[in-house]
């Protein structure tokens, strides 16, 4: 009777283990092929690609701007800055950091309110130039974006919001921020979403193709968001494995119970 019960175990166990390697077989030739992680495959060596997206980044409603105004004469521009006091009691002017509020304006000293949004920093430079040009001679004028930066989320090594030093950034280099996209990244087919002032505009790349390049959201602006979908295989790996934890537990579950069948007909 014992080896019977015994020999009816081994066949259970047998058979409970059948799906898991059926699982582990399958999850082992969902591998991805270079066709899938390479990118631009259709340029050819030596290839010359004019980069004609002259996009040039514009000021939206809600961005940060820091602007300094300096000329020969301090005295005549300290108006123009934030004044912060010294340790020897004087007083130096710093930048001053400017809300873009919800008509798309700030409220600059002296002058008063300027219509900002939808300009570019040198559309500023030039207009605040002339407004001033009736108190300053000749003043220089620095313009700083504060809060530029772009999120990537998805299928890449490292997701997160990260800021950006200078006026613009690729695509790829954000992704280089966020140390590339996992062998489950689906490159043909990243998105972008961009705002617009309370309007979210979808935007796809292909980044197998060399055409990405003159994506217009090839160069991100502020706020960007990246994400990059998972491809077939990371799909299929992931119903893989809710498939082979149940088929685990059946297992476990039999062999427990499988124990504890032949411990009381000992």
């Amino acid at each position: 009777m014992k080896n019977i019960l015994k020999a009816r175990v081994s066949v259970g166990l047998k058979r409970s283990a059948v799906p898991v390697l059926t699982l582990c077989a399958l999850l082992m030739t969902s591998c991805a092929t270079k066709e899938d992680v390479v990118y631009f495959q259709n340029t050819g060596d030596f290839e010359t690609l004019v980069d004609k997206n002259s996009i040039t980044p514009k000021f939206k409603v809600d961005d940060v701007l820091s602007i300094y105004v300096s000329t020969l004469d301090n005295v005549a521009s300290a108006p123009f800055n934030l004044l912060r006091g010294t340790s020897e009691g004087g007083f130096r002017p710093e930048q001053v950091d400017y809300l873009i509020d919800k008509d798309g304006e700030i409220d600059f000293p002296v002058i008063g309110k300027i219509k900002v949004a939808g300009l570019s920093s040198e559309e500023l430079r030039v207009l605040l130039r002339d407004r001033l040009s009736e108190y300053l001679k000749d003043p220089i004028i620095n313009i700083r974006l504060r809060n530029f930066t772009v999120t990537v989320l998805g299928e890449v090594n490292r997701p997160g919001t990260y800021p950006v030093d200078g006026e613009r950034i690729t695509i790829m280099e954000a992704l280089g921020m966020a140390s590339d996209l996992t062998i489950k990244g689906k490159r043909e087919n990243v998105m972008v979403i961009r705002d617009f002032d309370g309007t979210k505009v979808y935007h796809r790349i292909n980044l197998k193709r060399k055409e990405a390049m003159s994506s217009p959201v090839y160069y991100l602006t502020q706020n960007d968001i990246v994400y990059v979908e998972p491809n077939k295989s990371a799909i299929t790996a992931s119903a893989l494995d809710n498939r082979a934890t149940i088929a685990i537990s059946v297992a476990s579950l039999l062999i427990t119970s499988s124990v504890l069948l032949i411990t009381r007909t000992k």
